[in-house]
């Protein structure tokens, strides 16, 4: 059960810039790098959640941010809201449920890219219970970039509520589909495919892996995965490609942008800072080359931290990086015992 819908009614004159629907949860990452779960002995709490992730990581860069989600009526919940609100998100779209607990992740950390994740959302999480009538529609209208998340396809009543906002948003720019496919939260492949292929008709540009492509749009290859994002009715389709960089098209521009070396810690977050600084980089009105260039250094400045949302980067630290400098100089002595350990596995 939901709270008052009235409670989620956005009452501010700020236009938000920056909407984002779907995970949020609690993120326990150990603080024992390069080992088990069973041996670990400490861990850390954060804010997690890919769709809280990219709010997080819009408004560290001066946008006004703001999430529909659903977080349980117990601590946890309560420390989503809270941990929202200090990284600048607006949490009046927050869906309080009774019926489910707030969700926590569990993660290993073993550098440079292995990074295993295991979800307590069982039987279901609050993000995937948030109804149509939860919903302030002129919000969602109003923002100017919306951003939704695979994941809230997977299960009603989500997914007729995400639906409900491909077609009040009527295909403005921007309404971005993040192709974030986790096998764990779908009875199989197919069943993604099917609804994904329903929705691209009705977002503007889409944003996936080499393999959320594959389930996509059934091409790994980034050109024709592109192309076929394209032909799906995209008119931005953005290819992450992984040590190989990203490559994005229109129907009248293409650029490949290469990825920028930077010491890996925790690969977790990286993508959910480069949808951040792509939010950023859109609304700003650059050229594709720098807004990819941009996001591809906030993805690889999470990716050479421990945590995710509060590791997402501001302008200053972007610049740092992209200009041959250390944006981790100030948290050089936490991040060393972190390094260390991970050497020593």
């Amino acid at each position: 059960m939901s709270s008052d819908p009235a409670a989620v009614r956005s009452t501010g004159p700020a236009r938000t810039e920056v909407l984002t629907f779907g995970r949020s949860g609690v993120d326990i990452y150990p603080l024992q790098i390069g080992v088990g779960l069973e041996d670990v002995q400490s861990f850390g709490k954060y804010l997690g959640g890919t769709t809280a992730n990219v709010a997080v990581a819009a408004a560290r860069l001066g946008r006004r941010a703001a999430i529909i989600t659903g977080v349980g009526n117990d601590p946890f919940g309560r420390y989503v809201r809270r941990a929202l609100r200090e990284l600048g998100v607006d949490d009046r779209h927050v869906v309080t449920n009774t019926e489910y607990l707030t969700p926590i992740t569990f993660c290993e950390i073993f550098p440079p890219d292995d990074f295993p994740l295991w979800f307590y959302r069982r039987p279901s999480a609050p993000d995937l219970q948030v109804k149509t009538s939860d919903i302030d529609f002129d919000a969602v209208r109003a923002t100017q970039l919306m951003w939704l998340s695979v994941t809230g396809l997977s299960e009603e009543p989500s997914r007729e509520s995400h639906f409900a906002v491909l077609e009040a948003r009527a295909r403005q720019p921007y309404t971005v589909l993040d192709l974030d496919y986790r096998p764990v939260f779908w009875a199989n492949a197919a069943a993604a495919t099917e609804q994904v292929r329903k929705a691209l008709p009705n977002v503007t540009v889409a944003v996936g892996n080499r393999e959320e492509c594959e389930v996509a749009v059934g091409e790994t290859e980034p050109e024709k995965a592109a192309d076929a994002l394209l032909d799906a009715g995209v008119e931005l389709a953005v290819v992450k490609q992984g040590p190989k960089g990203v490559l994005a098209k229109t129907r009248t521009e293409r650029v490949e942008s290469p990825p920028i070396p930077i010491r890996p810690l925790n690969g977790l977050g990286a993508g959910d800072s480069f949808g951040g600084s792509l939010c950023h980089g859109l609304l700003a009105g650059w050229p594709l080359e720098k807004t990819l260039r941009h996001a591809n250094a906030a993805g690889a400045i999470v990716a050479s931290r421990l945590e995710c949302s509060t590791a997402m980067p501001t302008e200053a630290e972007i610049a740092t990086l992209l200009a041959g400098g250390d944006p981790n100089a100030h948290l050089a002595d936490s991040l060393a015992v972190h390094f260390t350990s991970a050497g020593a596995r």
